[in-house]
């Protein structure tokens, strides 16, 4: 099985590789790493200029960050979990991606999740949670579960932003906090989230 999910990966990224209708062409292809059958899946926004030179995602001092929380809080490796951004190219001098960026990126993302399978997808930064939740607002959302099919979606604040604020910071290791527990209960919460759905439809039929 991970095999099979590794040659789809490699196949994916030749795919991206050979997209030369995609913006950002003119910036090294930083694909995502880590373990295909991880539970959980990191996406951030876009890379930087340390992942756009070495072509891995999170490699700044913001991955650094992320993976200090990961090992520290977490108790796990960076190669247990798998990370990716939504936009494979770096935006010129780090600006935010924007909206045509990564709408044309977007199609790779999804095929990206479909491969992985997460139980969780934990988000990093606005972007990304705006990827899965259009109205949510970063301030207000960050460490709650969403639900997106069988799926959650936890977005976290981006390790860059800890950086520049303690505030955040202290924020960001709370909520991995918080998604520790999520990841080891799980199966508990799908279980109650599949529940509640099949009493809201019979709910809708009376």
């Amino acid at each position: 099985m991970e095999e099979d999910k590794k040659q789809l990966l490699q196949e994916l990224k030749e795919k991206i590789e050979k997209d030369k209708n995609l913006p950002l062409l003119e910036s090294n292809l930083v694909f995502g790493e880590g373990n295909p059958n991880s539970f959980v899946m990191f996406i951030g926004e876009a890379p930087g200029f340390f992942e756009d030179q070495q072509k891995r995602p999170f490699v700044g001092r913001a991955g650094q960050l992320l993976n200090k929380l990961i090992e520290e809080i977490l108790n796990l490796k960076r190669e247990d979990v798998y990370i990716t951004n939504i936009v494979k190219r770096r935006p010129p001098e780090n600006r935010d991606p924007e909206e045509e960026e990564i709408k044309r990126y977007q199609p790779y993302l999804t095929e990206e999740i479909k491969i992985i399978d997460p139980q969780i997808i934990a988000t990093l930064g606005r972007f990304s949670m705006n990827y899965f939740l259009p109205n949510a607002k970063i301030s207000k959302d960050h460490g709650k579960i969403f639900w997106f099919k069988e799926k959650i979606v936890f977005p976290l604040y981006h390790p860059a932003a800890a950086l520049r604020s303690l505030e955040v910071l202290r924020d960001l290791k709370l909520d991995f906090q918080k998604l520790k527990i999520v990841l080891e209960k799980f199966p508990e919460l799908l279980e109650k989230r599949k529940k509640e759905v099949c009493f809201q439809t019979q709910k809708s039929l009376f």
